[in-house]
């Protein structure tokens, strides 16, 4: 085996140029793979922080069926206290506990349609990025005032500014009737129109009044920093529920399964273009690799006659493929691992991302995520691809004659 090995290392560089171009590419194609797969997990992990960050938070304590429907009526049974039993059960974790209502919402000369959410205004800021996108005014500081946080868009549509006030009309749990005049205390702008138009804020308090909710409400919102460990937090969190309470845990991927379809969509597209990648290196393998067969036609004839078959023949072109790949892989992984670590610790930042991050209350430089997934699964995919290319020069030197092959120059 070692005299094999040495043999297909003199064949690789009896063409240094032409080595060093193949597995250029493949170094190149490598570390342009580990950087743009560090980088897309990267961005999907911002992409799902962010997203339920926002509002939804990792993982929700419910009543059953309210995630299908969202009744007034499903809810969850003194939910204040609920959520400072979980807090203390879970001191790592954020928690809220929130409702959910409807109302019509009037200023002197106009009236909408909106989602009115009673917040818990300690808590919601560590469950919730709505509440550092207050552009004007502040966010609520009191349980129990009569005031309100609502969107940009509606602001403007409603012709009101803060200090203003607002009456509120809807429909309590029990049925009755819902009213209260709340006084704008501050307004948030997430640069999504539909979103600023749609949802207002008051006090848990405030909203337990209003809609006759005698203490119950509709979540109970977990933030956990981050997807990883959140199967594991919703496990403790439906063993440290109360003995008898009839109420279900939901993680992330049920309260947004839009989110994790417009992921795979993504890594559809993307792993796509990858392939067109990985196909051109295995052509550029594949020509380089023939080209080499073709140049040492005369000698394969020689040596065939000498009694060498054209089996091993063959296991020693896919063997001088294996070395070249193996390179490319190496020195690929290496480099793009070094391009990734340094941006992972570094940051990068696209011409003009800080406007818009800081309009989305987003941090204004991405950082790729290094992983082992990322760091070699395109190289090794590569690597394979760039043997399976050698197979066919490999398998046209069965085809190969002695006695013509001697002959050919």
């Amino acid at each position: 085996m070692n005299l094999v090995f040495r043999l297909a290392w003199r064949n690789l560089w009896r063409q240094p140029r032409r080595t060093w171009l193949t597995t250029g590419a493949m170094v190149f194609s490598n570390t342009l793979l580990v950087f743009m797969i560090s980088l897309q997990f990267g961005m999907y992990g911002l992409m799902i922080d962010n997203t339920l960050q926002a509002f939804t938070g990792h993982l929700q304590v419910q009543a059953p069926g309210y995630i299908d429907d969202q009744k007034m009526r499903q809810t969850v049974p003194g939910i204040a206290p609920l959520a400072e039993r979980l807090r203390a059960e879970f001191p790592e974790q954020h928690v809220a506990a929130r409702a959910n209502g409807f109302a019509l919402i009037s200023s002197a000369d106009r009236s909408y349609g909106v989602a009115v959410v009673g917040v818990q205004p300690d808590y919601e800021p560590h469950v919730s990025t709505l509440p550092g996108l207050v552009s004007a005014g502040r966010y609520l500081d009191d349980n129990d005032a009569a005031e309100i946080i609502i969107g940009a868009a509606l602001a403007r549509n409603l012709r009101v500014d803060v200090g203003d006030e607002l009456t509120l009309l809807g429909s309590g749990k029990d049925g009755s009737f819902a009213a209260a005049v709340v006084v704008i205390a501050g307004i948030f702008d997430s640069g999504l129109p539909d979103f600023d138009r749609s949802i207002t804020t008051i006090p848990l308090g405030l909203f337990d009044d209003v809609f006759y909710m005698n203490g119950s409400g509709h979540h109970v919102v977990f933030n956990n920093g981050g997807i990883s460990g959140v199967t594991a937090l919703q496990a403790g969190v439906e063993a440290a529920l109360p003995p008898g309470v009839d109420l279900v845990v939901h993680d992330w991927d049920a309260l947004q399964p839009g989110l994790q379809q417009a992921i795979k969509a993504d890594m559809s597209s993307a792993f796509f273009m990858y392939g067109i990648l990985v196909i051109l290196v295995a052509f550029s393998v594949l020509n380089t690799q023939l080209m080499s067969v073709l140049e040492r036609t005369h000698e394969f004839g020689i040596v065939m006659a000498l009694g060498l078959t054209p089996g091993r023949l063959g296991r020693l072109v896919l063997l001088e493929t294996a070395i070249m790949g193996l390179m490319g892989l190496v020195l690929g992984a290496i480099l793009g691992g070094l391009l990734t670590w340094w941006l992972s610790v570094h940051g990068f930042a696209y011409p003009g991302m800080e406007e818009m991050a800081a309009k989305f209350n987003l941090p204004a430089r991405f950082y790729p995520e290094v992983s082992t997934i990322s760091l070699l699964s395109g190289p090794v995919v590569v690597f394979l691809f760039t043997v399976l290319a050698a197979l066919y020069p490999a398998l046209r030197l069965h085809k190969l004659h002695p006695v013509e092959a001697m002959r050919a120059l």
